[in-house]
């Protein structure tokens, strides 16, 4: 990948202050006794960092009322001091404000964008470009490019700085948060310098994220992810996904973004995918829905037919809502019994039907899991490619704090 992508650090620092400035963008407002505490820093250090942090315009105080996020690591817990003497405590925070960015998702119908502040909080409307017979590298630069343009536009006129970078989710395998080598459903195999292509095009530096770890890292950073150590996410809709956390950040794996979870066992009395296998997490997908209900009904109906039937409560529909939730259920209780996350969520274009079928869901993980275990936490998302335009902009800001 070429030096022009490489997203630009907000501030120059140890590796304690970029520790710092992290910190106080996931648990803020967070006080400084309990950010040194959290991060093992003695006082004097951590004022010396927060005193560079808000002189370089990167954090801001706020006042004690403002209290704590209540949002802190799982492990921790802060302990209070008996001194009430001194000062009055004040929190610590991100300058949510002092830089945008611009996350761009690339799906197979459609590319999204939306414009971001520095806390990963949506400051711009949505902008839309459909994809339809030419799903070429050209095309989609070309609208990216369009696409900034508006949300700079947006940006502008709320008053808010020029962006400082573009984040580009994909459904596929990355290498550089730059090269896409693999994208089904933009039907591309070979690799492509994506970010180059957008940098060159808009002249702002772009990293290309894979799009459920860019879902992840934005759960862990401004979402229901913030202070569990250990989180993953499960994604249904035209594809089966999965990616898991450790302390924010996604595990790396060569490999992992290949869809390895597509074929996971979750049914033993299953249909059969298109690769032989016998009740597979393939059965989670549109089109396999599609085919089991056109079974149920006796004639060919879309998937769309599906969940308009699923949400008018048709019989014949909710018995395949109940069914598919029970497997996806097996599904999430594999993730919890092998990678043990302390959060699940669940996300996707079709994780409404998690919604309709909630008790067969936790049917389906009890079913798998030991009776004497804690209940797996579970988040279900409503969907929204906005979302994962946004979790393409969280990459960039987290890669921004550095």
């Amino acid at each position: 990948m070429s030096d022009v992508n490489v997203i630009p650090q907000w501030f120059s620092g140890s590796e304690h202050t970029h520790r710092v400035a992290a910190a106080i963008a996931q648990y803020g407002p967070i006080a400084r006794t309990t950010l040194a505490q959290m991060l093992g820093l003695s006082q004097g250090a951590l004022s010396r960092i927060t005193s560079d942090l808000i002189y370089a315009g990167v954090i801001e105080e706020l006042p004690a009322e403002a209290g704590p996020s209540g949002k802190l690591p799982e492990r921790f817990t802060p302990r209070e001091s008996s001194d009430r003497r001194g000062r009055p405590q004040t929190s610590l925070v991100l300058c949510s404000n002092a830089r945008t960015f611009i996350g761009v998702k690339v799906h197979g119908m459609s590319i999204v964008a939306a414009a971001v502040n520095a806390h990963g909080e949506v400051v711009s409307g949505r902008h839309e470009v459909p994809i339809g017979a030419d799903q070429s590298a050209e095309y989609v630069v070309s609208a990216i490019t369009r696409l900034v343009r508006e949300c700079s536009a947006d940006i502008a006129s709320s008053g808010l700085p020029s962006p400082t970078a573009v984040g580009v989710a994909v459904g596929g395998h990355v290498v550089d948060d730059s090269i896409v080598t693999f994208a089904p459903f933009l039907h591309w195999d070979e690799a492509t310098d994506l970010g180059t292509m957008v940098t060159e095009a808009t002249g702002l530096p772009c990293g290309v994220f894979n799009d459920i770890d860019s879902l992840l890292v934005d759960a862990s950073w401004f979402g229901p992810g913030v202070g569990v150590d250990m989180f993953a996410v499960v994604t249904i809709g035209v594809g089966v996904g999965y990616s898991l956390a450790v302390n924010g950040k996604p595990v790396q794996y060569p490999d992992k973004s290949y869809g390895l979870v597509g074929h996971v066992l979750i049914d033993p009395e299953g249909p059969r995918c298109t690769s032989g296998h016998i009740g597979c997490s393939q059965c989670l997908t549109d089109d396999s829905i599609a085919e089991q209900y056109s079974a149920i009904v006796g004639r060919a109906v879309s998937f769309e037919d599906f969940a308009r039937d699923a949400k008018g409560r048709v019989p014949q529909a909710t018995q395949l809502v109940n069914r598919t939730c029970f497997r996806l259920g097996s599904l999430v209780a594999t993730v919890a019994n092998i990678a043990m996350p302390g959060h699940v969520m669940i996300a996707g274009e079709s994780a409404f039907l998690a919604k309709l079928g909630t008790d067969s869901l936790r049917d389906g993980i009890r079913f798998y899991r030991h009776s004497q275990t804690q209940p797996v936490k579970f988040t279900i998302m409503d969907h929204d490619w906005q979302l994962w335009a946004k979790a393409a902009a969280s990459r960039v800001i987290v890669k921004h704090i550095g």
